[in-house]
């Protein structure tokens, strides 16, 4: 499975007179996104900074925040339903949030236990939002988003190098600093890192930096540090349990999301085998349907000529247009003409038909007063049956391939359809 982890850049609140950043700036929609992809979030398999639209193809999409972004309020957590859970953590954080609470975004730690302490990490709603939409607009849907670092123990502490001034190019160094109450972003010049650090640090402490703030950890620690470049700090992070789309932001499974989401895997190229498979059977499918349609139609055309051939040996002097129109309506043409000149009658002759009729007439009935004779057809008065002596007349022609049709005062006798016959 594949896993791109891409770092949403960090939040602008300051412009370079002091003020608030403009709308453009503060909404977070960077034109490029650093990232780094990996099949298992431990191998690193490919980095760099791409725009949306050209960021890697990948199965799982991790969204990371910048340290600075997200803050932290530890609070017990309510005893309340999840549709209400938002509200109970706005009225208990209400008094700790700098912002109006339809400002925030909370997300609960994982694993957390109702009535128990728990972490709550507080983001900027809209920014996030805005960045989210920035994504999903180049087609980058994103699964999970983690922090960069949280409250844990032991503590970690991790540097990093940063702007000393928004737009200008002086480099300072900047420790984020993990413990098990809270997070901590502190830059190292001044005497404010070394208040909040204690010294000598707990036992188990992480220490890491990336390249270029090495060399500055080492001298302010006075102690060598882990070297960890951003890449392999986002995969560390991927690795956490931590997931801030909850509430408002939580995955929506149903509907159009989720058919987008399967058809972003299925074209992923770890179902490319699925995909050939399934392509394979299609066509397979097709040809299959057609050689059996072909050999149904060669099996058909088969037999009529064969019925053709028998009719044509039988009566030579029947045209091939005849045969070609219906072989068997010929073939049933000319016999009852052979019939006719031997002097035989056939089925549906006035003799047969008769005969047929008095087999099955009710003993308690007098003799017919009244037919009418048809080609095929016979009709005889039945005035005065009752339903039962009509049941009983058809019952015992039926099954001889007859069928027999009663208005109340006549009964039309005359040979059944094939296909009509019980």
């Amino acid at each position: 499975m594949s896993i791109l982890v891409v770092q949403i850049p960090e939040r602008q609140r300051l412009n370079a007179r002091g003020g608030l950043a403009p709308e453009s700036a503060a909404s977070g929609l960077a034109t490029e996104y650093a990232y780094v992809s990996s099949p298992d979030a431990l191998v690193m398999s490919g980095q760099g900074e791409a725009a949306a639209a050209l960021l890697p193809k990948a199965v799982t999409v991790i969204a990371m925040l910048a340290d600075t972004d997200v803050s932290w309020h530890r609070i017990t957590l309510p005893k309340a339903p999840a549709a209400r859970l938002r509200a109970a953590l706005v009225g208990v954080l209400e008094e700790s949030l700098l912002t109006d609470p339809d400002d925030v975004h909370l997300a609960v730690a994982p694993g957390a236990t109702a009535g128990q302490p728990t972490w709550v990490a507080a983001v900027d709603r809209h920014w996030l939002r805005a960045e989210l939409a920035a994504l999903e607009k180049a087609n980058v849907f994103v699964d999970r988003i983690v922090p960069s670092s949280w409250p844990d123990d032991p503590p970690s502490g991790h540097f990093a190098e940063t702007r000393v001034s928004l737009n200008g190019p002086e480099q300072g160094v900047l420790l984020h600093w993990a413990h098990a109450d809270g997070v901590a972003s502190i830059r190292l010049h001044g005497g404010l890192s070394r208040a909040l650090i204690p010294r000598p640090a707990p036992a188990g402490t992480r220490w890491s930096a990336t390249p270029g703030a090495a060399s500055s950890a080492e001298q302010w620690l006075g102690m060598p540090v882990n070297v960890m470049s951003r890449p392999e700090r986002a995969l560390q992070a991927a690795r956490s349990l931590w997931d801030l789309r909850q509430f408002d932001l939580a995955q929506r499974t149903r509907g159009a999301r989720a058919l987008r989401d399967g058809l972003r895997k299925f074209t992923s190229p770890q179902w490319r085998p699925v995909r050939w498979g399934l392509a394979a059977l299609v066509v397979a499918q097709i040809v299959g349907l057609n050689l059996w349609a072909w050999h149904q139609r060669s099996t058909v055309e088969a037999r009529q000529q064969a019925i053709r051939s028998a009719v044509r040996a039988a009566f030579p002097r029947v045209s091939d247009l005849d045969l070609q129109r219906d072989a068997a309506a010929v073939m049933q043409r000319e016999v009852q003409a052979l019939r006719a000149v031997a002097g035989k009658a056939g089925d549906t002759d006035f003799e047969p038909m008769l005969m047929a009729a008095a087999s099955a007439w009710p003993p308690d009935r007098p003799p017919v007063e009244t037919l009418r004779y048809e080609p095929g057809r016979l009709t005889l008065a039945a005035a005065g049956w009752s339903e039962q002596q009509i049941a009983q007349f058809k019952s015992l022609l039926q099954p001889a391939g007859w069928q027999v049709d009663a208005n109340g005062t006549q009964i039309v006798l005359s040979r059944a359809r094939a296909g009509a016959r019980s």
